[in-house]
């Protein structure tokens, strides 16, 4: 049976009851952010990170019409460049300043964040006598053989040999024992519980007739079972007749939904199965994707097209899986950190990054000649009168403070640029608000072992019609020097949750669908997110052995209501549109001394995406 278990409040140390008995003392583990040992450490920090009630305030301010002005007046610090926002592009763009302007140029980068890297930030737990790191953002850097030359030697020139994961992956590890992808039918909402081999996986090229008998045993009606059955042993080519661009064009203009229900007899009930497996992807699911989308990868009812790949596929179809630091792309902003800040960072080679601590107390140290400030909120940016600098208004810790800078990158939310620089062109400022970035949120719990994972044979759990998270799996199985991945059972580890949320009303929009999805995130508190957490893993996992009260040790909650970086849509945008052409390019002109650099002016929600951008504008300021 799922126990409902509330909110974790010790008032004066005094455990609330839930279902009739006390929880252990134990659990004054999963005390909050002002709770933690480590302040002033933000990666140690659980409950709730990201977008966090703080960091966000002052920006809507400014959204909201405010004005800040610096109280003493005057143009305060100067800078050669200013960098708004520290994610990966932003830190890119000082890179790549400092190797065109010599590394005496003088840079301020600042982000309204507590943390560097934005949405490629790093979660650490301590328990027992192990550290547990876990990625809260951006996951793994996709694909690098199709990375611009650019990019390439970037990441070359911070000390990341991509090569280098090929052994620091071990992609033996979960098949070695048998530990396959599950599906876990929620009893609240299935009428009983029911855990089997996930037969509707997104990416399965072995997915088919052996996973007939599994779903057999779905709690689904007989029809559903029929047509999902059928779909997985009967590929078929239900465009036949047609020729390869005729079924291109058909497939584009039909919704997935209406594909499947029109030629593969899907239920309601097998639609609702399978809609959030491609969540994590596009932020949607695929009620609001198109047909062509599905084939692209190949899903089911679409193999027996005989299309071949076609571009837009999944990239790791041609080149694996597997560049993943154990923090996510955190590790390339320490990367691109330690090269602009040795002080911060110290040390050398790839497996420092893992390991190094950083003194967050020296990334705005005067003595460097690039300062990293944080929890800082950009409030205004625009030219002097004489157009020979670019003035920077900025709040931290609720002082309104000004800096200049011949040069202004922009790399934080595009969103936020027409508020900040109120003589930005009306065409500009509406091809940039264009586009509406993808809520999500990523969960890490830290659990004292994993033995109920072994035990029940399954690495990772899809949960269809979900309340929140929609999936939850075992980490990846990386060791990268003195950081070994957990191998035996009895060890702890990190079990990494996503949810991404949409309104569960359907017949919005996809861009409704985010903004929904972003009104849902803030008016939703920790503990909403934790007694899901809790149920789910309950759920799912009290069957080999798990105990939520016993074995989980920290939650920590990243989330990000403006999350990922748009990219265009074949189904709700024009289908020209790409990274090469649509709104985003005029979106992103130079204006003046002020150039935008982040995954949004590129239209591509990926790290190679916000390393070019971050190039393109050092080049427009430099020449």
């Amino acid at each position: 049976m799922v126990r409902s278990i509330n909110r974790r409040d010790f008032l004066n140390g005094v455990p609330l009851a839930v279902g009739g008995a006390a929880m252990s003392s134990s659990m004054l583990s999963w005390a909050g952010p002002s709770k933690s040992p480590h302040p002033n450490y933000p990666p140690a920090m659980t409950e709730l990170r990201g977008n966090a009630p703080g960091s966000f305030e002052t920006a809507h301010a400014v959204v909201r019409g405010e004005k800040f002005t610096p109280a003493a007046g005057g143009a305060g610090e100067d800078h050669d460049l200013i960098v708004v926002g520290a994610g990966i592009s932003g830190l890119s763009a000082a890179f790549l300043y400092t190797q065109h302007a010599g590394s005496k140029a003088r840079i301020l980068v600042i982000d309204n964040n507590n943390d560097f890297g934005g949405h490629a930030t790093r979660n650490e737990f301590t328990v027992g006598n192990s550290k547990l790191i876990g990625y809260g953002g951006s996951q793994s850097i996709d694909t690098p053989s199709r990375y611009s030359a650019v990019a390439k030697q970037l990441l070359v020139d911070v000390g990341i040999n991509t090569k280098d994961f090929y052994s620091f992956y071990d992609r033996t590890f979960y098949p070695s024992r048998g530990m396959v992808e599950a599906i876990y039918f929620d009893q609240a909402v299935y009428g009983r519980k029911h855990i089997a081999p996930n037969a509707v996986r997104l990416f399965g090229p072995d997915r088919g007739a052996k996973d007939v008998d599994h779903v057999q045993g779905y709690p689904l009606s007989r029809e559903s079972r029929t047509a999902l059955a059928s779909l997985l042993t009967k590929p078929r080519d239900y465009l036949k007749g047609h020729s390869k661009g005729q079924k291109l064009e058909i497939l584009r203009k039909t919704g997935y939904f209406d594909y499947l229900r029109a030629h593969a007899g899907a239920t309601p009930e097998l639609l609702a199965l399978i809609n959030d497996t491609c969540r994590g992807l596009w932020g949607i699911g695929w009620d609001s994707l198109s047909a062509l989308e599905a084939c692209r990868f190949e899903y089911l009812g679409t193999e027996g097209l005989a299309l071949g790949s076609l571009q837009g596929g999944p990239l790791w179809k041609d080149e694996p899986y597997i560049f993943h630091f154990p923090d996510g792309n955190a590790g390339v902003a320490r990367a691109l950190v330690r090269k602009l800040n040795p002080q911060a960072l110290p040390g050398a080679g790839i497996e420092d990054l893992v390991t190094g601590h950083v003194a967050y107390d020296r990334l705005d140290g005067p003595s460097s000649n690039t300062r990293i400030r944080l929890e800082t909120t950009c409030v205004d940016v625009r030219h002097s009168q004489d157009r020979a600098f670019v003035e920077v208004t900025y709040v931290r810790h609720g002082v309104v403070a000004r800096a200049r800078a011949k040069h202004v990158i922009l790399a934080c939310n595009n969103r936020m640029i027409p508020y900040l620089c109120p003589d930005l062109p009306v065409e500009q400022r509406r091809a940039i608000e264009y586009a509406v970035r993808v809520p999500l949120v990523y969960i890490n719990v830290a659990i004292r072992n994993w033995q109920a994972f072994a035990e029940l044979g399954y690495r990772t759990f899809y949960i269809p019609r979900r309340k929140l998270i929609h999936s939850f799996s075992l980490d990846f199985p990386v060791s990268i020097g003195s950081y070994k991945f957990p191998k035996r059972p009895t060890d702890p580890t990190v079990v990494h949750c996503e949810y991404i949320p949409t309104d569960l009303g359907g017949g919005l929009s996809r861009k409704e669908q985010h903004l929904a999805g972003r009104r849902l995130l803030y008016a939703m508190p920790f503990s909403d997110f934790e007694q899901d957490v809790v149920s789910k893993l309950d759920g799912a996992l009290s069957g080999g052995g798990f105990d939520v009260e016993r074995d989980v040790a920290a939650i920590t909650v990243n989330r990000w209501p403006h999350g990922y970086a748009y990219e265009y849509n074949d189904y709700w945008d024009d289908p020209s549109y790409s990274p090469e052409r649509g709104p985003h390019i005029a979106g992103r002109a130079k204006f003046g001394r002020i150039s935008i650099a982040n995954s949004d002016s590129s239209a591509y929600a990926y790290v190679d995406g916000a390393i070019d951008a971050a190039k393109r504008a050092v080049q427009e300021q430099l020449g």
